[in-house]
């Protein structure tokens, strides 16, 4: 259960599809315009699904279902790539002589 001031992050879908501007691609147009918010719970408190509403760090104050307490950044660049390694190795001696720096 999350409490008034966690931060927490929350869902909402701002357009149904049929609510869209026409000057979209096609396959746009066909899916709902979503927005996910990070901020401080305003609710003295809330379990995951239901509506909330929380102040985010601007100061602005949004509303939506609550889908998480305490998020964190999940940064993923892709599987390891063994050619990177070997241009990395390679440019290293061509630039530096093969010394690490």
């Amino acid at each position: 259960m999350a409490k008034k001031n966690d931060y927490v992050r929350i869902h909402r879908v701002v357009l149904e599809p049929a609510e869209r501007t026409g000057k979209l691609p096609e396959d746009t147009k066909k899916v709902p315009l979503e927005m996910w918010v990070k901020g401080r719970l305003v609710n003295e408190s809330a379990n995951i699904g239901d509506e909330v509403e929380v102040r985010t760090a601007v100061g602005r104050t949004e509303h939506g279902t609550l889908i998480e307490e305490n998020p964190c950044y999940e940064l993923n660049y892709g599987s390891f790539v063994p050619e990177i390694l070997d241009i990395e190795e390679s440019l290293r001696g061509a630039l530096f002589g093969g010394k690490e720096v």
